[in-house]
């Protein structure tokens, strides 16, 4: 992939590692956000981790109770 050209939000980029997946895209941005409001004072990172682990147990909880229904 070396010499290649990337657009994103306007500006160019060389490319000069491996290319990241969208997944790992978004991954990094979202801890770059939350590191960088932790810094500014908006958030607490542990509460936020909290509440993540909570919504994501529910989610999984939803999932998991959807596709027993179907099962039935």
């Amino acid at each position: 992939m070396s010499g290649k050209t990337t657009k994103r939000d306007g500006s160019s980029a060389h490319v000069t590692g491996k290319e990241l997946t969208e997944i790992e895209e978004i991954t990094v941005m979202l801890d770059v956000l939350i590191e960088e409001l932790q810094r500014r004072g908006a958030i607490d990172k542990k509460e936020f981790n909290r509440l993540v682990a909570m919504r994501l147990h529910e989610i999984s909880k939803a999932r998991a109770f959807e596709e027993l229904d179907e099962e039935l």
